[in-house]
């Protein structure tokens, strides 16, 4: 089966065209995800994302044809749908908002026992753009329709189904009880449990394409539209059948977001940015996560690369990075970014080599943070990232394997068209790291830990 994959991702759009049976991308499309600043705050380019949706799916269509079309996106976003469109826009989660808005919602967001998730900085938490929303766009609030997650506003464009969808809630929104599965209180305290659309399985069938919409595409029958799914819960479904518990899934993107499959909730720290998302199945898995992807790009441009002369030098001169690149969430969210043991005249195959070292000692403080064990699962671009892969397997002492596929969200979200059968990843494609680290690297994560705890 071959299914249209729509993924929305913080910093990039694609429409992907993936063989669901062999778990495989067939062609893709991409677009930067741009932020617009008109209007009464920055927001997301709606319009302009599904003008190219249609036109890829369009091109997709006429070139290797689909059967079906699933949808995966990136967290921390919802839709506030009026009669016909938006009623106001989506927003940019980065955005911050004013001091008496922020403490006003700390008045009312339920406790971290209760939702298991972490107060998190700007619209991080859905419920707090909510009530930003609420707060000062009164008359506009009143004429919304339907909220619905992020994933499934895409859905709509394509069928005029609205719906909510459960890893979609579960993903640090202050609206869901995990543990539970249901709304958190917070959704009486905004007064709108009769705008939240209906709430369903990521591969539930919403709709069918629409004859507008068909006709635009060129598509020759209806195709089905599967609900769609959180985009790191998307990374974590194919594993789900395949390993046994305890392991963990760190998928790689703008985030570096860890799934401990069989770990511990009830040791979470909301102070550090844990919390429990939700999966595919409806449980809650407990979770980590750091703005790493962010931080690798401000930290090396997206140049230079891991040569046997800077881990050398990068390893002998305890060259170290430290927390936080993007301050404010992650592991160590009050910490100040410093560079120890070196100017800042690093050269850019050094600071690749610095950068991969701090982002591996980030992802273990994140395991360890959720009490993950056995093997660790890396998705996405850091698994092709192999001395990221290496010291984490040495930072951890356990076994890491690199999928090397180039997302593992299409992919995901794809196997929701193979509902109601659970999807089994593909062996095919792993990877285990390479051999590049120098016998001294315990002594330079020693130094780094040691850096850290006086951050």
């Amino acid at each position: 089966m071959k299914v249209a994959v729509l993924d929305v991702g913080k910093t990039n759009v694609k429409a992907v065209i993936v063989d669901a049976e062999a778990r495989c991308e067939i062609a893709t499309r991409t677009i930067p995800n741009r932020v617009l600043t008109d209007g009464p705050y920055p927001h997301f380019d709606m319009d302009g994302i599904f003008a190219f949706f249609l036109q890829s799916l369009k091109d997709l269509n006429a070139e290797f044809g689909f059967d079906a079309i699933s949808i995966t996106a990136h967290g921390a976003s919802g839709a506030l749908l009026g009669d016909d469109d938006l009623a106001l826009p989506v927003l940019d989660y980065e955005f911050r908002y004013p001091a008496e808005i922020d403490a006003a919602y700390d008045e009312i967001r339920p406790d971290f026992t209760e939702t298991f998730s972490p107060r998190l900085p700007g619209g991080l938490n859905l419920g707090a753009q909510l009530h930003y929303q609420r707060s000062l766009f009164p008359e506009a609030f009143r004429r919304v329709r339907a909220v619905v997650t992020y994933p499934q506003y895409w859905g709509w464009r394509l069928t005029g189904k609205a719906a909510t969808e459960v890893t979609s809630l579960g993903c640090h929104t202050d609206l869901w009880r995990p543990k539970e599965g249901r709304f958190s209180s917070l959704v009486e305290r905004l007064d709108i449990g009769d705008k939240l659309a209906p709430v369903m399985r990521p591969s539930d069938l919403l709709g069918h394409v629409t004859e507008k919409i068909s006709a635009i595409i060129g598509l020759a029958q209806p195709v089905p539209v599967h609900c769609g799914i959180h985009d790191s819960n998307a990374s974590l479904l194919p594993h789900l059948g395949q390993h046994e518990a305890p392991f963990a899934v760190v998928s790689t993107g703008t985030w570096v977001v860890i799934f401990a499959v069989g770990g511990d909730l009830d040791h979470l720290d909301p102070t550090r940015d844990t919390l429990a998302n939700v999966d595919a199945l409806g449980r809650a898995v407990p979770s980590a996560r750091f703005m790493g992807g962010r931080e690798f790009e401000l930290l090396t441009k997206g140049r230079g690369r891991a040569t046997p002369e800077a881990i050398r030098r990068v390893l002998d001169r305890r060259i170290l990075m430290t927390p936080s690149v993007v301050p404010g969430c992650g592991p160590f969210p009050d910490a100040t970014h410093r560079l120890v043991n070196a100017s800042d005249d690093l050269n850019e195959d050094e600071t690749y080599v610095a950068a991969s070292l701090y982002t591996a000692m980030m992802t273990q403080a994140c395991l360890d943070l959720t009490r993950a064990a056995g093997p660790i699962i890396v998705e996405g671009p850091f698994a092709r990232n192999a001395l990221y892969a290496e010291a984490l397997s040495n930072a951890t002492g356990r076994e890491v394997i690199a999928v090397s596929s180039a997302t593992g969200t299409s992919v995901g979200a794809a196997l929701l068209a193979l509902a109601p059968s659970t999807p089994v990843a593909h062996r095919e494609g792993l990877q285990t790291p390479s051999s590049q680290l120098q016998k001294d690297f315990p002594l330079y994560r020693a130094e780094w830990n040691a850096h850290v705890k006086i951050s």
